[in-house]
């Protein structure tokens, strides 16, 4: 079984993946934080095989969360959640240690 976290500041988001996840046999999401801090206080705790978080956060940036949790939690994989898709902001955070970058789009 995988377990996740998933950190983003608005709840429509989170409920948006939890309900995209939730459809994998494999897969659980264990935690939901809407701030930097309440997300490194749960990979702490939980200890999850993956964080997924957006880069947008309050009280903590998600660029300082990825290169936290990068340090103090290395099996932990972590999947950078943007709406930014500036180059800039992609290259930090894989710097920074999320193995992968995904961008927030809506198509209408």
């Amino acid at each position: 079984m995988t377990t996740i976290v998933l950190a983003d500041d608005h709840a429509l988001v989170r409920e948006g993946l939890c309900t995209i996840l939730g459809g994998a046999d494999d897969w659980s999401v264990v935690g939901e934080a809407n701030d930097g801090l309440q997300a490194l206080a749960l990979v702490a705790r939980l200890q999850p095989n993956v964080l997924i978080v957006d880069l947008m956060l309050p009280r903590l940036n998600g660029l300082e969360v990825i290169r936290q949790v990068r340090r103090r939690n290395p099996g932990t994989l972590l999947v950078a959640l943007s709406m930014h898709a500036n180059e800039s902001y992609v290259l930090a955070a894989l710097r920074n240690g999320a193995a992968a970058y995904v961008l927030k789009v809506v198509q209408v």
